[in-house]
């Protein structure tokens, strides 16, 4: 359904003179596309479109029946127009890019439509680059982090840590395992088929439910993972932060104080 979706785009497109190319990304690049995947395409205009949703939903309605779209703004990205098509019912990322600003891209697409071969001659001459996690942001961040999440817990905030936890899951979870296990760190995507065994259970220990013990428990589970973690050789470099300490002594109090009043009896 994807590809049939795309060769239709290739007709609509290709005697469009203000299109360069087309190419196809994501799932289609690792031969992964199933009846679950969403469809990502780049399109390749002459000129700069500036993110200019009606100027992006120009084109996008003519690819199909366009019932849905929004532009990316909450992934960083105003380029990219989020396209919910019918008949069929198809999610397709479009981005719109210039063939300059297509040198500067996470992975090499698919071509699909390459008029005058302008995209080949780019990624010909220039290379991806997948952005990394940097370990020392993470570590500049994680015990505060932590010590927030202790907060909220505690002040009775459960919703609040839980997706706080979540947050961490992508931030700093995801791509640290998926790097471990030699993988693009591509946050939470795919990591019930691209890790260990091992190591997607120590993911799934930091899940919890909406309570505090359970709560506390996944915390301290995050934080074992955390410096395991942290003890690869790619840390090697990176300046431990002083706030690892103070932090978990908190921890250990706040749980001496909270198993204190469960001890406690009640009233009568």
């Amino acid at each position: 359904m994807q590809k049939e979706f795309a060769k239709h785009v290739v007709e609509v497109l290709k005697n469009d003179e203000t299109i360069i190319g087309l190419a196809g990304a994501g799932s289609w690049l690792t031969n992964e596309i199933d009846r679950w995947s969403d469809l990502d395409l780049v399109v390749v205009t002459r000129d700069n479109l500036d993110a200019d949703k009606t100027k992006m939903l120009a084109y996008a309605e003519r690819f199909g029946n366009l019932i849905s779209a929004f532009t990316g703004e909450h992934v960083g990205e105003k380029r990219l127009l989020i396209c919910l098509y019918d008949d069929p019912l198809i999610h397709v990322d479009i981005k719109f890019v210039t063939l300059e600003e297509f040198q500067e891209r996470i992975e090499n697409p698919i071509i699909l439509l390459d008029r005058a071969k302008k995209i080949q001659e780019v990624i010909d001459n220039t290379s991806p680059e997948f952005p990394q996690p940097d370990l020392q942001w993470i570590e500049d961040r994680f015990w505060t982090w932590i010590h927030y999440s202790l907060l909220k817990i505690g002040r009775g905030e459960y919703f609040e840590a839980l997706d706080f936890m979540g947050f961490l899951r992508m931030v700093v979870f995801g791509p640290l395992l998926h790097l471990k296990n030699n993988n693009l760190p591509r946050g939470v995507r795919r990591v019930e088929t691209a890790l260990t065994t091992l190591d997607f259970e120590s993911l799934e220990s930091t899940l919890c439910s909406n309570n505090r013990e359970s709560l506390l428990n996944a915390v301290e589970n995050a934080v074992n993972l955390y410096r395991e973690l942290r003890s690869d050789a790619r840390y090697v470099d990176i300046l431990f932060n002083k706030a690892e300490k103070p932090v978990m002594l908190y921890f250990e109090n706040l749980k001496k104080t909270f198993a204190k009043n469960l001890a406690k009896p009640r009233n009568l």
